[in-house]
């Protein structure tokens, strides 16, 4: 499936080779003010190229929006974005043409439709996740207009954890840090193992705060449900923890639920979700991405046969993938929050009157 969402329904397109890359994203209610320049803005925090510390492809990450706004706002009608691809290097991936890359989706693409485009990846490349950086970017200014915010940064990478969270450093950080005092050791982890063409993985913190209490749908399209699947989505994305998460396996029940006072809760080990809904509390999500498959080592695999085979990749690619994932994560959180915002509506008769009672 190529979409995503119940009420708010975000559909992709495009390959990392191909012509361009895009979104149509559906649901959205009229009347929202789109802004294009900051669509453009949180393009620019995700695209390539940009230090030492992601891949050196070059691309503009233009957007251009092609249907459902008029006059700076949303019609309510489906709204198209596409993002042009200018850098690619086809010719790089003349190698592993008939071979399948360690780590990559190559093998079960092939089992799955028994054709792949080995052309960096094809669909399967992160390259996509540039349109959903521009669809959540749309999320994000209608959940402005209902006083919630999302945000992420880095909390750990190849082991070296972040002791405190400044999301504000995050946002002014090449590397998406959120600990200004790790993030040097942080930075030289990733350029250690580029230099030795190799490749480390990070865990990524995003926060969503102002969210009011009462959004998720039980029993099947849970809040916390939904945004695991979201963060698992993301490409290189291995677990997802909301809360406290692996932690509350450790934790007996009195030390686990959060007591509630007259002025909220007295702590978060839910990370804001009870029963799958919302509990008016910060949402925390942390997502773990695995090193980049894409390195430049000698690696054994097979070809097309079944032969064995001893090959090196050619290419540009990120060194650590959770950098720009941040970016990522941001987007699809603010994603299920719009959706959900969207179901919540009809839940109560309240709701209803206000809107149709004359």
């Amino acid at each position: 499936m190529n979409s995503f969402g119940r009420r708010l329904v975000m559909t992709t397109f495009g390959e990392s080779h191909g012509r361009a890359i895009g979104c149509i994203l559906d649901g959205l209610p009229a009347g929202l003010a789109i802004d294009e320049a900051f669509i453009q803005s949180e393009l620019d925090r995700r695209r390539p190229g940009q230090s030492a510390l992601t891949t050196a492809r070059k691309e503009a990450d233009r957007v251009e929006i092609l249907s459902g706004t008029f006059e700076g706002k949303s019609t309510g009608t489906p709204i198209a974005m596409v993002i042009y691809n200018g850098d690619q290097k086809s010719r790089d991936y003349e190698n592993v043409k008939g071979v399948f890359r360690p780590g990559h989706a190559d093998f079960t693409y092939w089992q799955k439709y028994g054709i792949r485009d080995y052309r960096g990846g094809g669909r399967s490349s992160a390259r996509e996740t540039a349109a959903r950086v521009a669809a959540g970017a749309v999320a994000k200014r209608m959940l402005s207009e209902l006083g919630v915010s999302v945000e992420a940064g880095i909390l750990e990478i190849d082991g070296i954890a972040a002791r405190r969270y400044d999301f504000d450093h995050a946002r002014r950080s090449p590397l998406n840090a959120l600990d200004p005092e790790a993030e040097a050791a942080q930075e030289e982890a990733v350029l250690r193992a580029k230099a030795a063409h190799d490749s480390v993985g990070g865990v990524v913190l995003t926060r969503a705060t102002g969210v009011p209490a009462g959004w998720g749908e039980p029993l099947y399209y849970k809040l916390d449900a939904v945004l695991a699947e979201a963060m698992m989505g993301i490409n290189a994305a291995k677990a997802v923890e909301i809360g406290s998460g692996i932690e509350s396996a450790r934790l007996k029940g009195s030390e686990n639920n959060d007591p509630l006072t007259p002025e909220g809760f007295a702590s978060n080990h839910s990370g804001g979700i009870l029963g799958g809904i919302s509990d008016g509390d910060e949402i925390y999500v942390r997502t773990w991405f695995k090193p980049t498959p894409s390195i430049f080592q000698e690696q054994q695999t097979v070809d097309l046969e079944g032969r064995p085979v001893t090959f090196s990749l050619k290419g540009r690619h990120d060194p650590c993938v959770a950098i720009r994932g941040s970016v990522v994560c941001e987007a699809m959180m603010a994603l299920v929050l719009a959706d959900m915002a969207l179901l919540n509506l009809g839940r109560k008769m309240e709701h209803l009157t206000r809107i149709y009672r004359k």
